[in-house]
């Protein structure tokens, strides 16, 4: 009798097969993730990349126009950015990230994102993010779920399709 041995590689691979998410791929192409603007500023704007529910984490590019702000907020997981295009600034920090530079931001670190020539930003964001107004209390907070809704609005809103794609 001859036995089939598999080896532990295969094994796990059968395994991942199983219980992974199948990999993901967005083109450049705005069809897939549109961009969609900040709710009460016309100089912020938002493509989403990836929702995952299960870990309360969001992937976009922030757009910030010249001259724009995001506006006072602070964050309850870790972040973390890279520059794509343009440069921005926090108010309260003394440097300037350009394009190619990498940031990272600790939670319960408040800031306010300011553009004065405009910027393009990969952000991998984790928990809730609080928006404040100068006394320190919260306006509101977004999440994965405000990113999804805020997504979902905007392409009900406007007849677009749902990019399934997003959701981890």
């Amino acid at each position: 009798m001859i036995e089939s041995y598999i080896t532990i590689e295969e094994k796990l691979d059968i395994r991942r097969d199983h219980f992974a998410l199948e990999e993901g791929y967005l083109s450049v192409s705005e069809e897939e993730s549109p961009w969609i603007p900040f709710p009460g500023n016309d100089k912020v704007w938002i493509r989403h990349l990836s929702f995952d529910v299960r870990n309360n984490s969001a992937v976009n590019i922030l757009r910030v126009d010249a001259g724009g702000s995001l506006g006072r907020h602070r964050h309850r997981g870790p972040v973390t950015g890279f520059t794509l295009e343009g440069s921005w600034y926090y108010e309260e920090y003394d440097w300037v990230a350009k394009p190619g530079d990498f940031i990272r931001e600790s939670p319960g670190r408040t800031h306010t994102l300011m553009s004065d020539n405009g910027m393009k930003t990969l952000f991998h964001l984790n928990g809730a993010e609080e928006f404040l107004d100068d006394e320190d209390r919260i306006l509101f907070i977004i999440d994965v779920y405000w990113f999804i809704d805020h997504y979902m609005s905007y392409c009900e809103e406007h007849n677009l399709p749902i990019n399934q794609k997003l959701f981890l």
